[in-house]
């Protein structure tokens, strides 16, 4: 790939992943709207082994919390790692089973400019509406295996390009009264799984193809996409201290305004 193509890609990657703004979304329409070939597998796991870093090194404290508390609960004593790490599996489950057996559909059926612009409309002023009436008065402690099935089952809808995993997961946490920093955090833990997925399933398919190295282009995608992301997610969290998800929904109206603009006229 062109230098400049790499940049461009793995900056969007990198911004976007963990911002209720659509990655995905955001790659397909990179691709349209500039008149590129796709950027094929090997380039995808390179920018999403890139995010998958960033939010595991910022969230290092809750994975190793979540880690020791495992190894705490094999021994019989219960304590708050192994409950969030039972949290975060409960919130994976639903995207991955339905991903797994809907991949084909999402690839081939769902990857339309349409149909990104009206989801980003959609569920732009879906998450508005939820941070609008959503009470701040829970954090990631007083999450019940309940709340977290909840946002895991919302986060089905994200495997519809322009929905934005992080979005809707950070919808459904507000919708249950989660303080807007404790939504994001949750949100990011559970792109951890997730994106670990879906980078081994894509992995795999590279790996019928014959093809598993990782060459020149890839390593500067995922470094890029690494920086990016790290700057992202602490811009997010930083931001959200005091402050709002309003900015994220008015950046989504305008988005799909000019996509529908483009698609319909």
């Amino acid at each position: 790939m062109v230098l400049y193509h790499i940049l461009i890609l793995a900056l969007v990657q990198g911004i976007t992943e963990f911002l209720p703004i659509s990655s995905s979304g955001h790659l397909i329409l990179t691709s349209k709207v500039l008149g590129w070939p796709d950027q094929g597998l090997v380039m995808d796991i390179a920018v999403h082994v890139g995010t998958l870093f960033a939010v595991m090194v910022y969230f290092w404290r809750d994975i190793w919390l979540m880690a020791t508390g495992i190894v705490r609960l094999a021994t019989g004593r219960g304590n708050p790692g192994a409950r969030l790490a039972f949290y975060v599996i409960v919130g994976t489950v639903p995207v991955v089973i339905v991903g797994y057996f809907a991949k084909d559909f999402i690839e081939t059926g769902l990857r339309s400019a349409e149909i990104i612009a009206w989801s980003t409309l959609g569920f732009g002023l879906l998450l508005w509406i939820s941070d609008r009436i959503g009470m701040t008065l829970r954090t990631i402690e007083h999450l019940t295996w309940g709340s977290a099935l909840f946002i895991g089952m919302l986060q089905i809808l994200a495997l519809i390009p322009g929905t934005s995993r992080s979005g809707i997961t950070m919808t459904a946490a507000r919708l249950l009264g989660m303080e807007r920093r404790d939504a994001a955090r949750f949100s990011m833990l559970l792109s951890i799984p997730t994106i670990l997925g879906a980078g081994l399933l894509s992995g795999y398919d590279l790996y019928k193809l014959g093809d598993v190295s990782l060459g020149q282009d890839a390593l500067i995608a995922m470094v890029l996409a690494f920086v990016t992301a790290m700057i992202a997610i602490w811009g997010l969290m930083q931001w959200l201290r005091n402050a709002s998800f309003t900015p994220f929904v008015i950046y989504r109206i305008i988005l799909a305004a000019g996509l529908l603009y483009w698609v319909y006229a």
